[in-house]
């Protein structure tokens, strides 16, 4: 039976952060409308982590069935160590699905944006989706479309809209920029497991980039994301606040174009996940000062 910190390391806590971000600056852009509404925020909070932590479990389980973690290096598998049975996973994958859509349906009627149901069931599918089911997108190569549009474009644009019901290029620059962040977090996490993901027919886009090609994808992601909200820097000047990110993306590049391996890039997944949060934290101010100042 898995420890109950054995439960907390399979949920992955470094991912987490790309859960957070879009929330941060969704919140932030509906501000800058003058529309910020905090109880519609943490509800969109606690939507965004415990789809992530289903996420994260689902894929637990799903690779641990299919034997693709069996030799996997990186963080803890309760399905590929043994440590729990898979129904266990699968239940707990479902338990944070479900309780994600109570906090949904709460933040829907609280906004009274009905239509966002459709989207929510979407979510869900999607995760389960992602490595589940008999064809696994995730196994395709989909994974970086999956992670952009839910954890980069939905929810942030998500967050704007339950809260000012419209969006702003701001939600829209930062949805994008985030995405990308998360983007470069999947892409660092593939490119450490691209030697057992070949061997077990996992296609990710990394392993169809090729190790080379998919670290230089990982540089290009964080420089566009970063560099990207200069475009709003003639509307809003405090933009440029989020260059002070650019010495927290050294280190990882860094080990990305190093050729780091193996263990040796699981901090890199840490550091973009803190990035992102640098980036919502950091686009998030710019947008608060632009108004206040």
């Amino acid at each position: 039976m898995a420890t109950l910190a054995q439960w907390i390391s399979g949920s992955r806590p470094r991912t987490l952060p790309m859960a957070a971000a879009p929330v941060v600056i969704g919140s932030a852009a509906a501000f800058g409308l003058d529309a910020f509404k905090p109880a519609n925020a943490v509800l969109a909070a606690l939507v965004a982590v415990l789809l992530q932590v289903g996420v994260n479990y689902a894929n637990d389980y799903s690779d641990g069935i299919r034997g693709t973690d069996d030799n996997r290096v990186g963080p803890f598998r309760l399905t590929g160590s043994k440590a729990a049975e898979p129904a266990e996973v699968k239940r707990a994958a479902f338990l944070a699905f479900g309780a994600a859509m109570v906090f949904g349906l709460f933040l829907v009627v609280l906004s009274q944006t009905w239509w966002l149901l459709l989207v929510g069931a979407g979510c869900v599918a999607a995760a389960w989706g992602y490595t589940g089911g008999k064809n696994p997108y995730g196994y395709l190569g989909l994974g970086d479309v999956f992670v952009f549009v839910f954890f980069g474009l939905v929810a942030t644009l998500g967050t704007t809209y339950t809260q000012a019901g419209t969006l702003s290029a701001a939600s829209w620059v930062g949805a994008i920029g985030t995405g990308l962040i998360a983007d470069a977090l999947l892409m660092a996490n593939n490119v450490r497991d691209i030697p057992t993901d070949r061997v077990s027919g996992k296609r990710t886009l990394a392993v169809r980039l090729g190790d080379s090609r998919a670290r230089r994808a990982y540089v290009l992601m964080l420089g566009v994301a970063v560099l990207g909200s200069l475009v709003l820097v003639p509307w809003n000047p405090w933009m440029l606040v989020v260059l002070l990110l650019v010495p927290a993306c050294l280190t990882p590049t860094w080990l990305m174009l190093g050729g780091k391996s193996g263990p040796r890039l699981i901090p890199v997944l840490a550091q973009t996940g803190f990035i992102n949060l640098g980036y919502a934290g950091l686009f998030s101010l710019a947008i608060v000062l632009g108004v206040l100042l």
